[in-house]
């Protein structure tokens, strides 16, 4: 929906002064989302506007719905509400108007990256957060391929370093950055161990694991031969158990965190766990995904090559964009679900 326009940016036509976005007025669960209209965001120098065709559903979005751990609060996105009312950080769509010193970007370019409150009829990205979408790819698609898949990019080739050969175990193979570590381990030629539970456990071999571990029934780290690689995914096992399931020389990388206290929740181990390696062989590494637009340029040439399938799952409609995180929530996601803002 639009209403009233705003005055024009010297880039672009006249944009809506409201818009349509999915809002959460106040810290919670899927339960405090509401489709309400909002003042549409403006352009500024270095950004560009970007009206929504599809918004992908991150684990990131999740905290900053829950406001947890706490130490997101204190990094300023709201202290007791959401600074940002719209969820969402992932979206592909097509340019509206483009800030002063931006270059690349023209009004009508297809585009997809990170944009704050993506779950709207416009979001505002950093130029350089955001790529040109190739024409092989749905916008629904593109959406899918932005933070879980550039977190598992870098977690898995720049960080862990897998090399073809290596044995690698991915601990929550099934969710949204799971579901793109297991393809590019897979794709690095290494030999894939992943985890998730039972009815989600053809489709990560579907994803090119060679092995898959049913988390439910069986300690995916009580192993004879240890792995050269461990990639945990939001998982919550003590690092001295991940330590044990890890070759003497491996690389252990820490992505994302759940559970633990409400402060620091699960991020703890993150930052705990390089110190433990201290004066061993082995390597203990944890990140930030760097959100740039070089990386999502590498993922949509892989998307195009066959390489990489952004997995979606289910699509849903802006208006019960709630049910997508309640999904997430629930666990009940294989690979991604995707907010369809606009009809393309």
């Amino acid at each position: 929906m639009t209403a009233s326009l705003a005055s024009p940016s010297a880039t672009g036509p006249l944009a809506p002064s409201t818009m349509s976005a999915l809002v959460a007025r106040r810290y919670g669960g899927p339960e405090v989302l509401e489709v309400a209209s909002i003042a549409a965001p403006t352009v500024g120098p270095g950004e560009v506007l970007v009206r929504v065709a599809a918004a992908g559903v991150s684990r990131a979005a999740m905290h900053l719905l829950t406001g947890t751990p706490y130490l997101l609060r204190l990094a300023g996105f709201g202290l007791r509400a959401p600074k940002q009312p719209a969820v969402g950080n992932e979206v592909a769509g097509v340019v509206a108007a483009v800030g002063a010193d931006v270059t690349g970007f023209a009004q009508g370019d297809e585009v997809f990256g990170y944009a704050s409150g993506g779950c709207a009829e416009l979001a505002v990205a950093k130029a350089a957060k955001l790529a040109h979408k190739p024409a092989g790819l749905t916008f629904v698609q593109a959406a899918a391929l932005v933070d879980s898949a550039s977190t598992a990019l870098q977690g898995v080739r720049d960080h862990a370093g897998v090399r073809a050969g290596q044995r690698v175990l991915v601990l929550g193979g099934s969710g949204g950055v799971g579901s793109f570590a297991v393809q590019v381990a897979a794709d690095l030629g290494a030999e894939v161990t992943a985890t998730a539970r039972t009815a989600k456990l053809e489709f990560v071999r579907s994803l090119g694991a060679a092995h898959v571990v049913d988390h439910t029934t069986t300690d995916p780290l009580d192993v004879d031969r240890p792995y050269d690689v461990i990639v945990d995914i939001g998982g919550n096992h003590p690092v001295r158990r991940l330590r044990k399931a890890l070759a003497a020389d491996g690389t252990l990388v820490i992505v994302g965190g759940e559970g633990g206290g409400r402060l620091t929740g699960g991020f703890e181990r993150q930052l705990l766990a390089p110190l433990r390696a201290i004066g061993r062989a082995q390597s203990l590494k944890t990140f930030v995904a760097d959100e740039n637009a070089g990386t999502l340029e590498e993922l949509a040439a892989m998307a195009v090559a066959g390489r990489l399938r952004p997995a979606v799952d289910r699509t849903h409609p802006l208006a019960d964009g709630a049910e997508a995180f309640r999904r997430m929530a629930a666990g009940e996601i294989c690979g991604k679900d995707v907010v369809e803002v606009a009809a393309r």
